[in-house]
């Protein structure tokens, strides 16, 4: 017994000292693989315009706020130096982009790991009596060890994003909407971003003002797809709001949204002149692979079901969301842009859809980084 007692006593040593080891006060910069820079023009004019940042993020990219902020900044300043940067940009960056925050001062460990299981793994073993504390008390979702890893890490994931985007906001003097992110039931009081820790986990989007001010309005993903079902809650789309910008009246949408016409019915009802889209395509190449149709929610009618395993992704993201619904909304404008990087084994594609007077433009695409400037 003594013998056993000594040993459990070595183990939990050994155990809290693991804790406490390889969490990164800096983490080193890592490159932004900007391959891409274009401006998208109409004859040379540029009175409004959307900045349209699809980062190329790797894990180690949010262990720490400033390396986070040190990558973001890298993509505002090479913006700014290509003469994007005026009173009336708004910048849009992709979906999830804050949601991997969810490993912000964990262990160096998690990022390498080959695996998002593993890293999650890891993350439990070092904040057992935390993760075990809001498993216990988590909600109804079907993927309760998920929502309850969300849940452990919401407020520094929440006061991270804020923190950096207000930031950027007020050092560039533009507009952003931040791409999203993965918080239960977020508010905007006091010019902060608060969480009621229990209540439901939303895919949430803010937009942050040059003031630094945080709008108080909060876009929530109303069509979770399959990945995200088992602990995101779906937000009713009657609540989508509009945004006065300084390029007129947008409405945002998330990823899955932007395939749904009950969106573009209730966008057609705000009277929003511009809709702007954050995405993220899980998957290397993914876009080249034949569409197995929706992911998640119900099939809208007006889909051809003759094009499930006919057409590609990329060709159904064209037919089916943005370019091809943003007529039904009476918007004249849309952007559409996608997260890609390095994330465990997730993989990421896309390429980002312009759309001027309802038709889509022509632009270049970039594997990794790009910027593009979209004037009108």
């Amino acid at each position: 017994m003594r013998k056993f007692i000594f040993s459990l006593l070595i183990i939990l040593f050994f155990w809290l000292l693991w804790i406490r080891i390889g969490r990164l006060e800096e983490a080193p910069a890592h490159e932004l693989a900007l391959d891409l820079v274009e401006e998208l023009s109409s004859d040379g004019i540029c009175e409004k315009n959307v900045l349209a940042i699809q980062p190329y993020m790797v894990s180690h990219d949010y262990l720490t706020e400033k390396g986070f902020y040190q990558k973001m900044k890298g993509y505002f300043d090479a913006a700014e130096s290509a003469g994007y940067m005026n009173e009336n940009t708004v910048v849009l960056l992709p979906e999830y982009l804050g949601t991997w925050l969810v490993i912000r001062g964990e262990k160096e460990s998690v990022a390498k790991a080959s695996t998002l299981e593993s890293a999650m793994f890891i993350m439990i073993m070092s904040r057992p009596l935390k993760f075990f504390s809001h498993l216990f008390n988590s909600g109804n979702e079907s993927d309760p060890f998920a929502a309850a890893i969300f849940r452990m890490k919401a407020e520094s994931m929440a006061q991270t994003y804020a923190q950096v985007f207000q930031k950027l906001a007020q050092e560039y003097r533009v507009h952003i909407n931040a791409g999203s992110i993965i918080l239960p039931a977020a508010r905007v009081e006091n010019n902060k971003i608060l969480l009621s820790i229990e209540e439901p986990l939303y895919n949430s989007s803010f937009v942050f003002k040059p003031n630094g001010e945080i709008d108080t309005q909060i876009v929530k993903k109303s069509f979770p797809i399959n990945a995200e079902l088992p602990f995101v809650t779906a937000h009713p789309i009657e609540e989508l709001p509009v945004f006065d910008l300084p390029i007129g009246k947008t409405a945002l949408l998330v990823c899955a949204d932007s395939w749904y016409p009950e969106s573009y019915e209730h966008i057609r009802h705000l009277g929003a002149d511009v809709i702007l889209v954050n995405s993220y395509c899980t998957g290397n190449d993914a876009m080249q692979n034949y569409w197995s149709g929706y992911d998640g929610y119900y099939w809208p009618d007006d889909i051809d079901e003759e094009d499930i395993y006919e057409i590609t992704e990329q060709e159904a993201w064209i037919k089916y969301a943005l370019p091809g619904r943003i007529q039904s909304s009476h918007a004249k404008h849309g952007v559409n842009v996608f997260l890609r990087g390095e994330l465990w084994n997730l993989g990421t594609d896309g390429q980002p859809f312009f759309l001027r007077n309802g038709k889509l433009m022509a632009s270049n695409g970039s594997a990794r980084a790009g910027i593009w400037n979209f004037c009108f």
